[in-house]
């Protein structure tokens, strides 16, 4: 199967649009979501970049590295917001910068050329 190089990396995608989906879903169960705006924005991007990279990396597509490039960029963009929110104590934020986290090495590994 052609997929299985990129098998890791799906798997770190698919991972990471979940905690990116619960995160913008437990942000906006906050009592004050309007400092999380931010999150949330990122959250649900990022989860819809991380799908589509995954999408794409099934395919085997040839366009797999630039869409792992611009999901290494918005993994790391989400991971960074949601650390300042994680420090202040919500798990869902540190959750989701984990997985952020994971899905950016994922994905630069897959985006750099060997």
């Amino acid at each position: 199967m052609e997929n299985q190089k990129y098998q890791e990396c799906i798997d770190a995608c698919l991972a990471c649009a979940q905690a990116c989906s619960y995160c913008a879903i437990s942000c906006l169960n906050e009592e004050h979501v309007a400092h999380l705006k931010k999150c949330i924005q990122l959250d649900l991007e990022c989860a819809a970049i991380c799908r589509a990279s995954a999408e794409v990396m099934s395919l085997g597509s040839s366009f797999s590295a630039h869409l792992c490039r611009v999901c290494a960029d918005a993994c790391r963009a989400c991971a960074e917001e949601c650390s300042k929110h994680a420090e202040m104590g919500m798990e869902h934020c540190r959750v989701c910068a984990e997985a952020c986290r994971k899905c950016y090495e994922a994905c630069e590994a897959m985006a750099t050329p060997v």
